[in-house]
């Protein structure tokens, strides 16, 4: 037999088995076996021995197959690791076998490195699983976790063998990019929702619902919620930004504009100061530009409709007021239009300026402002009539001499020497001197009249009359006038002759029927001494004539034919003749004598 192993423990064994070989044989030559027998019996033990050694050196080889497997797949699973985690620069045992030639060195020298490679790539597994869960929620809040960035976490997964620091570093400076951008968009929507904190608040609207509505992780209070930073919320954030400070632009037009009507309306009816003291808040405002306003809940609905509420109650107040100074300017307006007989403007009568106002299609202060405009108007046209209009007064002032004169004409006592009796001749004849220029005068108003209808190309009304049409008629009223005298004079003549008749026939001539006393109920009278009721000048009589027969100049109001309740009944300007026609014929002498003397200062009328 063969000896493996070292020489000692090759002698060893051979001393053994020598040893008990020679037992053996001894015991068999004790035994008797035959030479064959013997020789049998040690091929047998040779044969079992060679199975010994055969078993086990099969065992060894399957043995070492297995170690130079295992050395095998420790070495590739190094490689794998080495390269996975990129340590290309570590000692490969590969490269040391020809230094340790056994195996169990081999599988020992690599197990340990081995097993470190794998704790880190542990730590490295977890280093890049942190990484990609940052980079996860970080995409995710980006994104609005609409779709999360899988890409980065797939090659992750499906790339485990390339687990070296250059592929960390790469999710490290993609993590650092995605933070930055984090930062970036916390910082924009920090800034967007203080910005929608301030507008909700100086509009007074509720900030919580307001962000809830763009996103609910905006209203989070929770520090473990991440807010949404996703495009869709800054695009939210800034719609709402864009829709408040709209909001704010036409809140401040709407309160700039309240403001504007409370001044105006503070001014107008003096409002204390307690009043403006109570909205100081929103008055301040009127000053400010659009972003220097500032001031929470200033512009809030509630302030407005507080604001709206008093210009609504003073605007109320005001168009009381005005209805009163409206009616006031009106009766101002009729009361200049009757001392210059003017037609005032029945669009802005009395009633039916009331009327407007209470229904409120019209603005009491446009109203007003054409009132006054129509005062204007008026007094402008008056101061072109003031020639016109003395003249009238002239005209008018010497009918009412002329009625006088025939009051005075038919006082039977006007002669009496009494008190006063020399005033009323010298009035007498100046009356007739004045009486003397009515035609001059009349002629001389229509021609100034024509002209200045030419000049302003309207007609000149006279209390609503044309002043041209009511001088015609004067003319024709006197000229009728002058044909009664005429005719009166003839008359007079014929009842002389008759009388000189009956004085050649009879001798004898009637008395006239004398009266001590004259009184009529036109305002002339005359006692018996002449003088009158207060001692100085006649009064002015009135010019309607008892028992007259010539009909009378009217100058109705309503002749441009314009109606309304507040206009005056028409007035009547009277230029009234003496009226001949009623004369007693038993005054015909006394009557006669003082027309006589009359006409000798009245010219006629052509």
């Amino acid at each position: 037999m063969l000896a493996i192993g070292s020489p000692t423990i090759s002698v060893r064994t051979s001393t053994s088995c020598n040893a008990l070989l020679r037992e053996l044989q001894q015991l068999w030559n004790d035994i008797g076996e035959s030479e064959a027998d013997k020789d049998r019996m040690l091929l047998e033990l040779e044969r079992e021995c060679l199975e010994v050694y055969r078993r086990k050196v099969e065992e060894a080889a399957n043995a070492k197959a297995r170690l130079h497997q295992s050395v095998a797949a420790k070495e590739a699973e190094l490689a794998t690791l080495m390269a996975a985690l990129g340590e290309l620069n570590l000692n490969s045992p590969i490269q040391t076998e020809k230094r340790s030639a056994s195996l169990k060195d081999k599988l020992a020298s690599v197990t340990p490195l081995v097993d470190d490679l794998k704790m880190k790539k542990e730590e490295r597994m977890k280093q890049f699983a942190d990484i990609n869960a940052q980079i996860e929620k970080i995409s995710g809040e980006i994104s609005g976790y609409s779709h999360v960035n899988n890409a980065m976490i797939g090659s992750l997964t499906l790339d485990e063998l390339d687990l070296s620091l250059r592929k960390l570093t790469d999710y490290q400076t993609h993590l650092r990019t995605l933070q930055k951008e984090k930062s970036d968009r916390l910082h924009k929507v920090l800034e967007y929702v203080n910005e929608v904190h301030s507008l909700c608040g100086l509009l007074g609207l509720d900030f919580g619902q307001t962000v809830s509505d763009v996103h609910p992780s905006l209203q989070g209070t929770s520090m473990e919620q991440s807010t949404n930073i996703s495009n869709s919320t800054l695009e939210g954030l800034e719609q709402a930004i864009v829709k408040l400070k709209l909001e704010r632009k036409a809140r401040i037009m709407k309160v700039k504009d309240i403001v504007a009507s409370l001044f105006e309306l503070w001014n107008l009816m003096d409002s204390p100061k307690e009043e403006k003291n109570c909205f100081l808040r929103i008055t301040s405002i009127l000053k400010l530009s659009e972003t220097e306003i500032t001031e929470p809940g200033v512009l809030s609905t509630e302030i407005i409709e507080q604001a709206s509420a008093e210009v609504e109650r003073l605007t109320k107040l005001k168009a009381s007021r005005m209805k009163e100074l409206v009616m006031k300017k009106r009766s101002e307006l009729e009361e200049i239009c009757r001392m210059t007989h003017i037609e005032p403007d029945t669009s802005t009568a009395a009633e039916k300026s009331s009327a407007l106002i209470d229904s409120g299609l019209v603005d009491p202060s446009e109203l007003l402002a054409n009132i006054e405009a129509e005062i204007v108007k008026v007094k402008e046209e008056a101061v072109s009539r003031k020639e016109i209009m003395d003249r009238i007064d002239r005209w008018l002032s010497a009918c009412e001499e002329e009625n006088w004169l025939e009051d005075y004409n038919q006082d039977d006592n006007r002669y009496n020497a009494g008190r006063g009796a020399h005033i009323n001749l010298k009035r007498a004849e100046r009356a007739r001197v004045t009486i003397s220029k009515i035609p001059a005068i009349v002629d001389n108003l229509i021609k100034k009249t024509l002209a200045w209808e030419y000049e302003k190309k309207k007609l000149f009304l006279y209390d609503g009359a044309r002043l041209v049409l009511v001088l015609e008629e004067y003319k024709v009223t006197r000229q009728q006038k002058e044909e009664e005298k005429k005719k009166f004079r003839d008359q007079k003549k014929l009842q002389d002759l008759l009388l000189t008749e009956k004085e050649s026939m009879y001798g004898s001539k009637p008395s006239p029927r004398k009266s001590n006393s004259f009184r009529k109920p036109n305002g002339y009278r005359a006692n018996g001494n002449g003088s009158y009721g207060n001692g100085s000048m006649p009064p002015t009589p009135r010019r309607n004539s008892v028992g007259s027969a010539t009909p009378e100049l009217l100058t109705p109001r309503s002749y441009s034919g314009r109606q309304n309740g507040y206009f005056r009944e028409p007035r009547r300007l009277s230029t009234t003749p003496l009226n001949f026609v009623a004369i007693s014929k038993e005054d015909t002498m006394s009557t006669y004598a003082s027309v006589c003397g009359s006409e000798s200062g009245s010219p006629r009328l052509n």
